[in-house]
């Protein structure tokens, strides 16, 4: 459960900061793919990378845990995506998701 709300979390907290996974990697200092595996719960990070990962993300430890409106992965990854949609089919998009809702 833990693991789950770890790899939910370090996504969210990735882009609120509005950051691709492969930029937060390589200001870490790791490579490139790093942060990528860690959120497709291939791995998680040491202790020590975990500080060094709340610090660039200005969130202390405790806050980094505080999931009460953690939204899923499954949301998170679509949000990645919309970032590279051009944006005539995001607002088609956009109406398509608004239908849905009526």
């Amino acid at each position: 459960m833990y693991e789950e709300i770890f790899f939910k979390r370090l996504t969210q907290l990735r882009l609120e900061k509005g950051l691709s996974a492969r930029d937060m990697s390589l200001s870490l200092g790791q490579s490139e793919s790093y942060i990528n595996r860690i959120e497709n719960q291939k791995m998680l990070p040491s202790m020590t990378v975990f500080f060094y990962i709340c610090e660039f993300l200005e969130v202390t430890p405790k806050e980094f845990f505080d999931v009460d409106e953690c939204p899923s992965i499954q949301l998170l990854h679509i949000i990645d995506d919309l970032k590279s949609v051009d944006p005539q089919t995001l607002q088609h998009l956009a109406a398509i998701i608004k239908k849905l809702r009526d």
